[in-house]
Formats: C-alpha cells, sequence, structure tokens
C-alpha cells in the first residue's frame, strides 16, 4: 500500500505563486531522487496558504518526505511560510487518470 504526505502552509512573505516556484525549482528535484517516490502535487489554497503533497511507496519513504521538507522549508522558505499542519497516511488509493 502507498502512503501520502500532506502538509499544509501559510504565506508569511511574498505570494503563494512565489513560494510554488521556489519549491518546483528547488525541491521537487530531491523529491524525484527519493527512494520510493510516486507523485509530488502543489497548490494555492482558497486562503492563499500552499498545500504540498506527496505520494511514496513506503510509510518510511512517506516520513522521509516529512524530513526532507522541512530542511527544504527552513533552508529556503523559513522567511516566506510557516507550516500549519502536516500528516502521513494510507492512501486509500491512487487513480493517476
Amino acid at each position: 500500500m502507498r502512503h501520502f504526505r500532506v502538509a499544509l502552509y501559510d504565506v508569511t512573505s511574498g505570494s503563494a505563486d512565489e513560494v510554488i516556484e521556489i519549491a518546483r525549482e528547488g525541491f521537487v528535484p530531491i523529491f524525484e531522487a527519493q527512494p520510493g517516490f510516486v507523485r509530488y502535487e502543489v497548490g494555492e489554497l482558497d486562503n492563499g496558504g500552499v498545500v504540498s503533497f506527496s505520494i511514496w511507496e513506503t510509510a518510511n519513504e512517506a516520513q522521509r518526505a516529512v524530513d526532507l521538507a522541512a530542511e527544504f522549508v527552513r533552508d529556503n522558505l523559513a522567511t516566506r511560510v510557516r507550516l500549519r499542519d502536516e500528516h502521513t497516511g494510507d492512501v486509500a488509493w491512487d487513480d493517476p487518470a
């Protein structure tokens, strides 16, 4: 069974679009290079925040994504976002189409 990581961020400086672009350029390659990586999605929330959602083959890989994300945010986005909520869990179904 695959696993996911989801995180909600409040944008504290700049815009969601700027945060998303920083993640696209710097963070996406980090996730893509990890064992068990399946998919990564990012979106802008209706309140101007950002949601990050990734799918992994195992629970350990999803947990590793939590650590990697924390490092990336600390080093690259700490002045722009604040983590509001974060979870990992089992994927009930995965229909990529």
